[in-house]
């Protein structure tokens, strides 16, 4: 076979192997969305999607819920607040908070079923793990009790609105922005134009009377005066040593201090059976995680960052890096 005959060969079954390797691509695609779709079907179908995990026995039950991670939206938190409270099995609830807060709104829905919880007769403890500042801290104060480690952070009473401008990189890349609104202060935070005096002055009615809000519920909540309160409440967030002198926290200790606490309100003698809500696992979600290894997870975790940035209200503790 001369030499022109192996090199078109050669060609030809790198070619096939490509095409191969490209439809093999993409049938895994297919089937990976198929999945995604069967399980997001299922899970809408399945309504007891959670169990109860025990993590200590003993006698009548104590819940405990983690709040650990940055406030978007209420409904995590809300459903296991509303089902606990209405589970009579379960005669005390136990806060774990370890957030910088998040959405103003989402943050107050969050506390208000605290409160509800609270006002129901189900006592509900907080235990303040590493932070609870901001929205995790307004969060919290719909509790009965705050415990909060000598060296956690806690407080951090403000309200924050951030965003970003593009447009002198979006002139030197001749990229022309048009937006069309109804009012000049429709489109306060477009990133392509620079911020006004009067987007400023908008903005920062907005953020005073959400402080307000925010200063209104924690003097109520900590019986403490709102002349004095507003004078620590600068954004700053206070160790649980310096809290509890404030009276922003009712004492120092640990999670379990915090357990210990829940069952003297609720009456619990003995120790208290410790339960936390678990995800039913299937062979489908076990599947869908080994996948999610190729890099889904990445994709949907830019996703999260991507909606952070944005320009939202926000009871959010930021430390600038």
């Amino acid at each position: 076979m001369n030499q022109p005959e192996q090199t078109q060969k050669r060609s030809g079954k790198v070619f096939w192997i490509a095409i191969i390797s490209f439809l093999s691509f993409c049938f895994i695609i297919g089937i990976i969305i198929v999945l995604i779709l069967f399980k997001s079907i299922f899970s809408g179908m399945n309504k007891n999607e959670f169990e109860y995990e025990v993590i200590k026995s003993g006698n009548e039950k104590i819940a405990i819920i983690d709040l650990d991670y940055t406030i978007i939206t209420p409904e995590i938190l809300v459903r296991q607040i509303k089902k606990y409270r209405e589970d009579k099995s379960i005669k005390a609830i136990v806060l774990r908070i370890d957030s910088p807060g998040g959405g103003s709104a989402a943050t107050h829905e969050m506390y208000e079923e605290v409160k509800k919880t609270r006002d129901s007769g189900k006592p509900v403890v907080v235990s303040v793990g590493t932070i609870a500042a901001s929205g995790g801290y307004y969060v919290a104060c719909g509790a009965n009790k705050i415990v909060a480690n000598p060296s956690s952070l806690v407080g951090s009473i403000g309200v924050i609105i951030q965003y970003i401008t593009i447009r002198d990189l979006a002139d030197k890349l001749g990229i022309k922005d048009v937006t069309v609104t109804s009012g000049d202060l429709k489109d306060t935070g477009n990133p392509f134009r620079d911020v006004s005096e009067k987007d400023k002055k908008y903005l920062q009615d907005i953020i005073n009377d959400s402080y307000e809000l925010f200063v209104e519920i924690v003097a109520k909540e900590r019986k403490i005066n709102i002349d004095t309160l507003k004078a620590i409440a600068t954004g700053r967030v206070y160790t649980g040593r310096q809290a509890i002198k404030l009276g922003l926290i009712d004492t120092l200790g640990t999670l379990d201090d915090a357990i210990k606490i829940a069952a003297e309100l609720s009456n619990i003698k003995g120790e208290p059976t410790i339960i936390k809500e678990k995800r039913k696992t299937y062979f489908l979600d076990l599947l869908l995680d080994s996948i999610s290894k190729i890099g889904l997870g990445e994709i949907n975790k830019l996703l999260k960052d991507e909606y952070l940035n944005k320009p939202v209200l926000q009871y959010k503790y930021e430390i600038i890096k």
